[in-house]
């Protein structure tokens, strides 16, 4: 069985698919972009301030899922240009400091809404077994 994810802390969907999915004990977001949940406006034009923006809103949908950052144990991390790894790596090891999960990162040629940057990750669902 699944269960469908939606949390107002996070920008809604934008088309048909949810924001999460529990499925078993994992919790599956949907990739978050630089989108402020409350005013639906982009994070500037800066990759350091998207990287935040992203994984606050990320923190937001594993919060309503049962789970936060801690519990992520794989992301996939798209950028508009590989030459911002270094600066999205700065920000993204400030929450992932400690057990840091596996990554994959990967340049692609346009991001939803031209973007810098989009997170997707999988997570463990705390007191699921």
């Amino acid at each position: 069985m699944k269960k469908i994810i939606h949390t107002n802390e996070a920008p809604p969907p934008v088309g048909p698919y949810s924001q999460a999915v529990i499925a078993g004990n994992l919790v599956f977001t949907a990739g978050q972009i630089p989108l402020h949940p409350q005013t639906g406006k982009l994070e500037e034009n800066d990759i350091q301030k998207q990287t935040e923006r992203v994984i606050k809103n990320v923190e937001a949908v594993l919060k309503a899922a049962g789970s936060d950052l801690s519990q992520v144990v794989k992301t996939t991390v798209f950028l508009k240009n590989m030459n911002d790894f270094a600066q999205m790596n700065e920000v993204y090891g400030k929450f992932f400091s400690e057990h840091p999960p596996a990554r994959s990162a990967v340049e692609v040629s346009r991001l939803p809404k031209d973007v810098l940057v989009e997170m997707e990750c999988i997570a463990v669902v705390k007191g699921k077994k």
